[in-house]
C-alpha cells in the first residue's frame, strides 16, 4: 500500500493517491491531472476510483477530466449545492476496496454541507484506521472555515464540531491527510507541515482544545474570512465539471509588435517579482507575482479576460499560466518575449514606482503632511494587531471598489506586511488613474521591527 501527496503551490492544495495491488484511488485531483496517472503507473496501478471531499471554492476540480481519461468513477458527498453531474453520491458508511486497502466514507459537514472524509484501513493488520483524508474539515494546526452559509452561521459551525468528534473517534494512531496546507485561504492558522496524526492534533490543535460545543461555535463565528468573487465561479464550475486544461500550458512568446497588438484587447498581467515591477513595468499593468496568483487573481480578473503576461522568462510564464488555469483563467494570449530592457530599447513607454524606507515614512507620519495618505492594504486580522498611526485601511482585494472613496488628487504611500501585497495595490491605484503613488518597502514588518509607535 502507498499514499503519495501532490501539492499545488500557491493554492497550497493537497491531493492524494492511495494504491494497492494494482488499483489506485485519487482524492481531490486538480485540473491539470496528468501527474496522477503517472504516479499510478510508477506503482503498477491503474486508477479505479476518484473521490472528492467537498465542493471546492478555491480551485477547479480535475475529477471529470481524470475520469474521462482513466474510466474511473467519481464519488461526491450528499447535500451538494446542486447536481454534481459527473459524480455518483456516496454516504456515511459506504466502503470501497482499493486492492488490500479499505476506504470508508465519513460524512463530515460544516465546512460545506457535502463535505466527506475517507478513513482507510489495512484489514490484514488490524481494525483501527491507518489514516483519514480529511478534506477541509481538519487541517494540520487548524480546522475548516465555516462562513460559506452566512444565513446559517451557528448551525454550520456546530456541524463542523460534530464532524471533528467523528474524526477524533478514529483514534490517535490515524494519520490525517488534509486537502490544504499552510498558505491556503481555507483556514487561518495551518502549520507548515502537511501530515499529522489524530493524536497530535487532539493535543496541539487550538480549535480541538475547545471541548465545549457552544464555545467552539462562538470561536468559529468570530473568525474573519474573505471570499474573492471567483469563489462563486469555482462552485458553479465544480457542479458542471471543468474541461481539460489547454496543452501545452506554456504561453506563446510575443515580440514587441505582437504584444502591442494583443494589449489592444487584453489585460496586461505582470507576474514577475515585486521588486522587478517596482523597477520597471508597463503602464496600466496589474502586478501579481506568479506565486501570489492563486490568492489574488480572482479578486481583480474575470475568466472572460484575455491576459497578456509580462514574465522574466518562458518558465515563469508557464508557471503563471498553470496557476491561472487551476482557477479557471484560460485566456492567456502570450507573454512578452523581450525583457523590459528590450521593450524600452524599442522606444516603448514604461513606468516605475518610488519606494520609501522607514525613516521617510516616520518623518511623514510625524509631520502630518497634508494631502498625503498612508494606505494599509493588509487584512483585518493583521490591522487589528496593530497599525502605523494615522494609516488608512483598505484591503488589497477590495481596492478596486474602495478607489471610488479615495481622492486621486492626494499622494499615497501603500504598505502591507512586507511589500508584496502593497505592490499589487500600487499597480491597481496607478491603473485607476492615481498618479502620485509610492510604496513603503518593508512595510509593517519594518515599522514594528524598529519598535516604533503602533496603534491598536
Amino acid at each position: 500500500m502507498f499514499v503519495e501527496k501532490i501539492k499545488s503551490e500557491g493554492l497550497a492544495h493537497l491531493s492524494w493517491v492511495i494504491g494497492s495491488e494494482g488499483k489506485a484511488a485519487v482524492i481531490d485531483p486538480r485540473r491539470d491531472c496528468e501527474i496522477y496517472a503517472e504516479i499510478a503507473s510508477e506503482n503498477d496501478c491503474r486508477i479505479t476510483h476518484i473521490f472528492e471531499t467537498h465542493r471546492n471554492e478555491d480551485l477547479l476540480s480535475g475529477a471529470p477530466v481524470l475520469a474521462e481519461r482513466t474510466g474511473a468513477a467519481v464519488f461526491h458527498g450528499p447535500n451538494a449545492a446542486g447536481d454534481v453531474v459527473y459524480a455518483d453520491t456516496v454516504r456515511d458508511g459506504d466502503e470501497f476496496e482499493i486492492g488490500s486497502a479499505l476506504l470508508r466514507v465519513l460524512e463530515t459537514p460544516g465546512h460545506t454541507d457535502d463535505s466527506l472524509s475517507f478513513a482507510f484501513y489495512d484489514p490484514e493488520f488490524g481494525e483501527e484506521a491507518v489514516g483519514v483524508f480529511t478534506g477541509d474539515a481538519l487541517f494540520v494546526g487548524d480546522v475548516g472555515r465555516t462562513d460559506f452559509y452566512p444565513d446559517r452561521p451557528r448551525e454550520v459551525a456546530g456541524l463542523l464540531y460534530d464532524s471533528l468528534q467523528k474524526l477524533l473517534a478514529l483514534g490517535d494512531q490515524a494519520v490525517i491527510y488534509p486537502a490544504h496546507g499552510a498558505g491556503s485561504v481555507c483556514g487561518n492558522a495551518m502549520a507548515d507541515r502537511e501530515v499529522s496524526t489524530i493524536g497530535y492534533e487532539r493535543h496541539n490543535n487550538s480549535r480541538l482544545q475547545i471541548t465545549d460545543r457552544d464555545a467552539f461555535i462562538e470561536a468559529k463565528i468570530s473568525e474573519h474570512h474573505r471570499q474573492p468573487p471567483y469563489f462563486r465561479q469555482m462552485e458553479a464550475g465544480n457542479l458542471e465539471g471543468a474541461s481539460a486544461t489547454r496543452r501545452p500550458l506554456r504561453p506563446r512568446a510575443l515580440n514587441t509588435a505582437d504584444f502591442l497588438e494583443a494589449t489592444a484587447r487584453a489585460t496586461v498581467l505582470d507576474v514577475r517579482s515585486a521588486s522587478a515591477f517596482l523597477g520597471a513595468h508597463l503602464p496600466g499593468s496589474i502586478a501579481i507575482p506568479d506565486h501570489m496568483i492563486a490568492s489574488f487573481a480572482g479578486w481583480f480578473l474575470s475568466p472572460e479576460d484575455e491576459l497578456a503576461l509580462v514574465a522574466e522568462n518562458a518558465d515563469q510564464a508557464e508557471r503563471a499560466a498553470t496557476a491561472l488555469a487551476r482557477i479557471g483563467y484560460d485566456r492567456v494570449v502570450g507573454f512578452l518575449a523581450p525583457s523590459l530592457a528590450g521593450w524600452a530599447a524599442a522606444g516603448q513607454a514604461f513606468g516605475s514606482l518610488r519606494v520609501l524606507d522607514t525613516a521617510e515614512v516616520k518623518r511623514r507620519v510625524e509631520a502630518g503632511e497634508r494631502g498625503w495618505i498612508l494606505l494599509d492594504v493588509r487584512d483585518d486580522d493583521e490591522v487589528e494587531e496593530g497599525r502605523v498611526p494615522g494609516a488608512r485601511h483598505a484591503y488589497v482585494g477590495e481596492l478596486p471598489d474602495a478607489v471610488e472613496e479615495l481622492d486621486s488628487g492626494h499622494r499615497y504611500t501603500v504598505m502591507c506586511g512586507s511589500g508584496s501585497r502593497a505592490t499589487i495595490a500600487a499597480s491597481l491605484l496607478r491603473r485607476h488613474g492615481f498618479e502620485h503613488v509610492d510604496l513603503y518597502l518593508g512595510s509593517f514588518s519594518a515599522w514594528s521591527g524598529k519598535g516604533l509607535e503602533v496603534e491598536d
